[in-house]
């Protein structure tokens, strides 16, 4: 190599070196600096559309009791189990009618017996054949046991328990060889025209936005999901509970049963509650949890039970308190203590908080 070759390249050299002395270290940020914006949304009372729900028990519409109408007579024969439709005046129950029928034929021949005496003082009122008080008892004997023939025949009617109106059997207690007893436990319990209602309490606020007719939709314990509407609404709200009942009438369907469990949510109508975007809730291992942001501005996990949902909205059962700040996105990864600079103002989805829409 060249001496002024060399010489150059030593030039070349030492002006980098110069210039890489004349270069200004870079700026550090502070933490608040390289904090994240994020969007906010408070937790607040808002109307959640489809959160108006109640929870009750599956009850017939209306219920008709079968009963025996005579006594002291033996089940024959048992026609209806429960889970059948029966219509009215079908034959539940046939009792023995042995005894009955002995009964009858007596009857029978004591009233022919008396018929046939009373006809032979027919016409000797007044003549001295025989007293007046012996003719007037011969007809009362008659007419006694016409009486008796009349009773023992329309009990004989009564052997056949029918049913007094169509209907779903609900239950039934009779077998063959019961008495026929005047207890008070009725034979069978019918659903009349198989239809089951839902009989659910409310708070008096939540029934005050409740009509009749309005569309229900009603969740039963086997998944199974049938459409209702609001047949009645309780006129009075019991004074220790303050609660009223709402019934919401079913369709005939094999699913609902009475006895069972129902859960109905209003579609139409809102309730209010405690509630946060659906976006801000975050789900992992631990359970559903919200990031809350606190006056420093860090963030922290806060576990919450989630309640109904609707409109975009869910409602927090448990969680923070009302008017606390909460992180709007929870798929921002953001971890326990992280600083942030939060964004307020409206976000996407979310509506007015109760107060102001009442304004």
């Amino acid at each position: 190599m060249s001496r002024q070759l060399f010489l150059s390249l030593a030039a070349v050299v030492t002006l980098s070196g110069a210039l890489a002395g004349c270069k200004k270290p870079p700026v550090k940020q502070t933490e608040a600096q390289q904090a994240r914006a994020v969007s906010v949304v408070r937790v607040e009372p808002r109307a959640i559309v489809g959160a108006l729900a109640a929870s009750g028990d599956l009850v017939p519409l209306e219920e008709a009791a079968v009963m025996p109408e005579v006594t002291g007579y033996r089940v024959a024969a048992v026609q209806a189990d429960v889970g059948q439709y029966v219509k009215k005046g079908q034959v539940l129950v046939r009792l023995d009618p042995t005894l009955i029928e002995a009964q009858i034929a007596q009857a029978q021949a004591n009233a022919e017996q008396a018929e046939a005496q009373a006809a032979r003082v027919k016409g000797l009122d007044g003549q001295g054949v025989i007293s007046q008080e012996q003719i007037e008892q011969r007809r009362y004997q008659a007419r006694a046991a016409a009486a008796q023939l009349r009773d023992l025949k329309t009990r004989y009617v009564k052997m056949a328990v029918t049913a007094p109106v169509s209907g779903l059997v609900l239950e039934k207690t009779v077998r063959p060889g019961d008495l026929s007893t005047g207890g008070a436990t009725p034979w069978f319990r019918l659903a009349r025209d198989g239809e089951i209602e839902l009989a659910a309490n409310m708070g008096e606020q939540d029934l005050a936005r409740v009509r009749p007719g309005q569309a229900a939709t009603v969740t039963l314990p086997s998944g199974q999901v049938v459409q209702g509407h609001v047949r009645l609404i309780s006129p009075q709200i019991d004074p220790q509970t303050k609660l009223g009942q709402v019934r919401v009438l079913l369709p005939v369907s094999g699913g609902v049963r009475a006895g069972g469990f129902g859960r109905a949510v209003f579609g139409d109508a809102a309730g209010v509650a405690l509630s946060v975007p659906e976006s801000a809730i975050r789900y992992d291992a631990d359970g559903a949890s919200v990031m809350t942001i606190g006056a420093d501005n860090r963030v922290h996990r806060v576990l919450i039970e989630a309640g109904v949902r609707g409109s975009g909205l869910v409602q927090l059962v448990k969680g923070p308190p009302e008017g606390a700040r909460v992180v709007a996105n929870s798929a921002s990864l953001l971890l326990d203590g992280d600083l942030v600079r939060p964004l307020e103002g409206p976000v996407q989805g979310v509506g007015q908080p109760a107060q102001a829409a009442r304004r």
